[in-house]
């Protein structure tokens, strides 16, 4: 895609391109590092002063280019070079900061289908991508982000380079037809610099993002942010010359025709006033320390871990034949598990017997919530409730798990698994 897109953009008498080939010439992006007196107000260059860069990088790799973006934010300054960044991923979900992903993701899916899991640095929601994806990331120093001119950016090139009209809603989507969502967002401001980012579905899986973000029984309650759930469509649905790589082209030239302060057509000589586009290799060549990013945004304790508190609560009806025979209940009996989860492990735990199981002869419910406290929140505390229940046949020659075990096992399962 990379070197068809570099082809492309070579023949076009638009715009200049600069290939970024060497680690040098990556290091010298990140002008100085950000010396700032933090006692005085910074004094930004005029608008005039101002150029531009559309990165285009390299790797589909989602841990890749999350670090990549992480790394740009801290060590790059933006005062008088603000920069563009386009990628795109293989197959992956990708939560806000502060979300829980067993809330928002289908995670046994997920696993199922070896579909990377991500948690981001910025806030929002959650969202699928694919190679039928087109990511964005606006940098500017703090003081010159500005969510609005980058959203009516993309769609003024959406509108000159494809006829497709699309309006920005009270959310700060980008929404097509009056309902259907092309484009979520979400942002990072820090002291000295900003990013804002979002997603731009143009021929995405649609049955893949539904099941990758599937919402299911879990009796989860959280403060975490939750996602709004939208209709969405694909550009492609609404033209189908909208490519990704001719998204990219459209919003990257619609991006280099626009001064940095103000959304006015700046036509050919804006663009030749800027640095083009560039490709970028997110390595440690390129980027020294960014493996070490990657490696940690990549940690279970990471996309897990980093999961505001939550507890679950769910209630299984026991099946007649697990129950005392010779007995008659008036009420249902019901097995409830109660659990807290802290930065994904389990922190407390409680099983509700029914007296229905108690008195068909299954107990042990105290050496299973010691077993259980400290596990994570995935099928590693199942396998330590099947241990502690498994501790009560040590003395026997059959040493596996009876029926009313095998019950229990099985509502922990989907607890767990939040089935």
């Amino acid at each position: 895609m990379a070197q068809a897109m570099m082809k492309k953009i070579a023949t076009s008498s638009a715009c200049l391109v600069i290939g970024i080939t060497r680690r040098s010439s990556a290091r010298n992006l990140a002008t100085a590092s950000k010396n700032v007196n933090t006692k005085k107000e910074r004094v930004l260059p005029s608008e005039g002063e101002i150029t531009k860069s559309v990165f285009m990088s390299q790797s589909t790799d989602i841990y890749t280019n999350l670090a990549l973006e992480d790394w740009m934010y801290k060590n790059m300054d933006f005062s008088n070079h603000h920069v563009m960044m386009v990628w795109r991923n293989d197959p992956c979900v990708v939560i806000g900061r502060h979300q829980n992903p067993w809330l928002e993701a289908n995670v046994p899916s997920l696993y199922e289908k070896q579909i990377a899991l991500a948690r981001r640095n910025s806030g929002g929601g959650t969202v699928y991508h694919d190679r039928g994806n087109l990511n964005i990331t606006f940098f500017t120093p703090r003081e010159r982000y500005d969510r609005k001119y980058n959203l009516e950016l993309i769609t003024r090139a959406l509108y000159r380079g494809f006829g497709v009209k699309s309006v920005i809603n009270e959310r700060q989507d980008i929404v097509v037809r009056d309902q259907y969502k092309v484009s979520g967002t979400a942002a990072k401001l820090g002291r000295l610099s900003a990013y804002h980012h979002c997603t731009l579905l143009v021929n995405a899986n649609k049955a893949d993002l539904s099941q990758a973000l599937a919402k299911r029984e879990h009796g989860i309650q959280t403060n975490a942010t939750a996602s709004t759930r939208s209709a969405v469509a694909n550009l492609s649905e609404m033209n189908n010359r909208v490519t990704v790589d001719s998204l990219q082209t459209a919003v990257g030239y619609e991006y280099l025709r626009t001064p940095a302060l103000h959304l006015e057509d700046g036509g050919q000589g804006q663009i030749s006033k800027q640095r083009g586009f560039q490709f970028v290799n997110p390595t440690d060549d390129w980027f020294p320390g960014l493996a070490e990013l990657r490696k940690e945004l990549q940690t279970w304790d990471w996309c897990f871990g980093r999961t505001p508190v939550f507890t679950v609560s769910r209630a299984f009806p026991v099946p007649a034949e697990l129950l005392a025979p010779s007995k008659v209940y008036s009420a249902t009996q019901e097995l409830i598990i109660n659990m807290t989860v802290e930065h994904g492990l389990i922190n407390d735990v409680t099983l509700n017997i029914p007296p229905g199981l108690v008195e068909s002869g299954f107990h042990g419910e105290a050496s299973v919530i010691t077993h259980l406290k400290g596990k994570r929140f995935t099928s590693e505390a199942l396998s330590a409730l099947q241990e502690a229940m498994l501790t009560r046949h040590l003395n026997t020659d059959d040493r596996k798990l009876d029926d009313k075990e095998q019950f229990v096992a099985k509502c922990f399962d989907q607890v767990v698994n939040t089935v």
